[in-house]
């Protein structure tokens, strides 16, 4: 995982102690920069000639300070068409905390408006993929935290220009490697230029052998020579497991989609293709959005995390990056929104205790979670705490309905409420969908996403998707005095959250076999019960023991889960022809196969974010938008396939399941 740079500052300049080098030209930075990446990857006039909706995307090695990013995006919206949209690739291993990244970005006052935005958004970053949505939509930052050698080669892109920057070679050898250029080569677009600060004779031969044509020409300042060049002899395509692969984006294709369901997967959806021009038809068959599992008054910002990195935690990691950057950003904070008011992981048990032991040893930065004795824990909470645990301090709770509101409240979504698609037909003339309720046609669309939860299996085409329907219940105690005192969210075997409206939401319950959703004595007095053994004086406070049913408010509500807890979020094939195109591998699972994936044209699924929906479910519309647009994904390429609607199917020939 990653850890912060560590900067020296000289005459305001910021020098990185690892590298011993500086992060760009005391004489003049931002000259610079325009001079070797902007000039010689030809950006002014190839946006200035980009198409209406068209899309550039910009590989860099070595973010540093973000100043090629603020330059290349202050420049875009300079030449490039309004309806335009830049995509900015970036590794880097160290970066800078967010302190040192503004005060390094204040020496520019000409990019300050980027800055400014970019600094909104930029917190603790942990290693993996963090995408920054910037510009309403205009310009996405995608920021892989890592070593570039091991990022590179998860990443799913095609990249226009390059900017290959980093320390200097003498400073940095292992970056500047045949490997790291043979990646540039593999993730190059037809004609994909470069340019680079150095002209060491290694850095030239290495791209000459990876494919590219190189000059040298003028450097800027007292640096003498450069070089520049485009990708000239692309490199053989090796091979990828098709039932994996991207469907094929569809040409001059119109850009409108239908989004079935109305909570947070479906809202971020909508969201996340509405902000790229995509003209949207929500529709949600009760009477108003985030009325289902997305409708309980506070959700909470957390998760379990494994301090063996599993895909689970990865994907966590990245989706509660994106769902705070995504809070910050459209709900302003408040007792009907959101607060972000920190949450405490309580160790319940030694088994607990020795867990979140090792998860804060896993190399996780403190700003993210970091332990505290249960001292410590009772001054955070307000209250009297049994137990130490970990602290989140950027976590919190949230009104999901809030969320879900501010998503959907955007010029090109529709909203269409109160009705129930029950039928989807597709028209391969004028490869366009069509959703119907038993009253008649509701929507037409090129794409359909389904974000309808457990019903997803409803429908014919994803009847096979393995959704499972969890009953969850939560309780809702009236504030007191006592319970007034807490600070921040308890999370155990369940969770406890401050006070909104004058009341506390305690839960949820899992029921695995319920057939209905009516609120239960039950289930109030399960709540409870763990509410006595998570906080013990909370519940006294709360004179929990002595509450009616009339006092204690609830709602019921289906989560929906998959087999190995993923979400399942992508393309859908036909599954009859998905068993017929790759029955080999039932008798050989390493087979590399080549025929394309029998993709159903425009259907998309969106569902199984489980208990973790507020987590996973923002970060999943830009999955999907991704797949629609032809865009870099959002997350590293193994974890684009663990949340894929094929893997079952997969995994059940294989298995010979059928």
């Amino acid at each position: 995982m990653s850890s912060h740079a560590q900067l020296d500052w000289l005459d305001g300049q910021p020098v990185s102690v690892a590298f011993g080098d500086v992060y760009f030209s005391r004489s003049s930075g931002l000259d610079e920069t325009r001079h070797v990446f902007i000039r010689h990857n030809q950006l002014e006039e190839r946006f200035g000639t980009m198409p209406a909706q068209g899309q550039f995307c910009i590989g860099e090695t070595g973010f540093g300070t973000g100043l090629n990013f603020l330059c290349a995006w202050q420049h875009f919206l300079q030449h490039a068409p309004d309806t335009a949209r830049l995509h900015f690739i970036s590794t880097e291993r160290y970066p800078l905390s967010r302190a040192d990244l503004q005060q390094a970005l204040a020496l520019w006052p000409e990019l300050a408006a980027q800055a400014e935005q970019l600094l909104q958004q930029y917190d603790v970053l942990t290693g993996g993929w963090h995408r920054f949505v910037l510009e309403q939509g205009r310009i996405m930052l995608t920021l892989l935290i890592g070593d570039v050698l091991e990022t590179l080669p998860q990443l799913d892109a095609r990249i226009d220009a390059w900017f290959l920057d980093g320390f200097a070679p003498s400073k940095n050898p292992d970056m500047w490697q045949p490997a790291l250029f043979a990646q540039m080569a593999r993730l190059s677009a037809p004609g994909a230029s470069f340019a680079t600060f150095t002209s060491a004779g290694f850095v030239r031969r290495g791209l000459k052998e990876a494919g590219f044509a190189v000059r040298k020409v003028a450097g800027h300042g007292q640096k003498r020579e450069m070089s520049c060049g485009e990708l000239l002899t692309p490199p053989a395509r090796a091979w990828s497991a098709p039932w994996y692969a991207r469907p094929a984006t569809v040409a001059q294709q119109e850009r409108s989609a239908i989004v079935v369901g109305g909570g947070i997967a479906g809202a971020a959806t909508a969201h996340s293709l509405a902000i790229r021009g995509w003209q949207v038809t929500l529709i949600e068959r009760l009477p108003a959005l985030a009325q289902a599992a997305s409708g309980n008054p506070q959700g909470v910002l957390y998760t379990k995390l494994s301090p063996h990195f599993t895909p689970l935690t990865r994907l966590v990691l990245a989706g509660y990056a994106y769902s705070l950057r995504c809070l910050h950003q459209h709900l302003p904070q408040g007792e009907d929104s959101w607060q972000a008011c920190g949450v405490l992981q309580l160790a319940h048990d030694s088994k607990e205790a020795e867990r979140q032991s090792r998860l804060a040893q896993a190399g996780l930065p403190s700003s993210l979670l970091h332990l505290v004795d249960s001292e410590e824990a009772s001054r955070i909470a307000g209250i009297a705490l049994p137990s130490g645990g970990l602290f989140f301090p950027q976590g919190g709770w949230l009104n999901p309905p809030s969320l879900v509101q501010a998503l959907c409240a955007h010029p090109n979504i529709q909203l269409r409420t109160s009705h129930t698609v029950i039928e989807l037909d597709y028209n391969p003339v004028e490869q366009s969908w069509l959703a119907s309720s038993e009253q008649g046609p509701l929507a037409m669309g090129s794409v359909v996403v389904l974000c309808t939860a457990a019903d997803t299996t409803a429908f014919d085409s994803t009847s096979h998707l393995p959704l499972k329907a969890i009953r969850g219940q939560v309780s809702t105690l009236p504030v007191t005095a006592e319970s007034a005192a807490l600070q921040t969210v308890l999370c155990g075997e369940g969770y406890v959250s401050p006070a909104r409206h004058q009341q506390h939401c305690v839960g949820a319950s899992f029921k695995f076999d319920a057939d209905n959703l009516d609120v239960t004595t039950d289930e109030h007095a399960e709540n409870l019960d763990m509410l006595a053994g998570l906080a013990p004086a909370l519940h006294q406070a709360l004179q929990a023991d002595t509450l009616s049913a009339e006092q204690l408010g609830g709602r019921a509500a289906y989560r929906c889960t998959s087999p190995d807890y993923l979400p399942i979020i992508g393309p859908v094939v036909n599954r009859q022809d998905f068993a017929n195109c790759y029955s080999a591998l039932a008798n050989d699972a390493t087979l590399p196969l080549t025929q394309a994936a029998p993709y159903i044209p425009g259907l998309y699924v969106n569902a199984a974010h489980g208990s973790r929906g507020m987590i996973t479910a923002p970060l999943s519309g830009e999955i999907i938008a991704a797949y629609l647009e032809g865009e870099a994904a959002p997350l590293p390429v193994d974890l684009m396939q663990a949340v894929h609607p094929s893997r079952f199917l997969l995994r059940r020939l294989i298995r010979k399941q059928g």
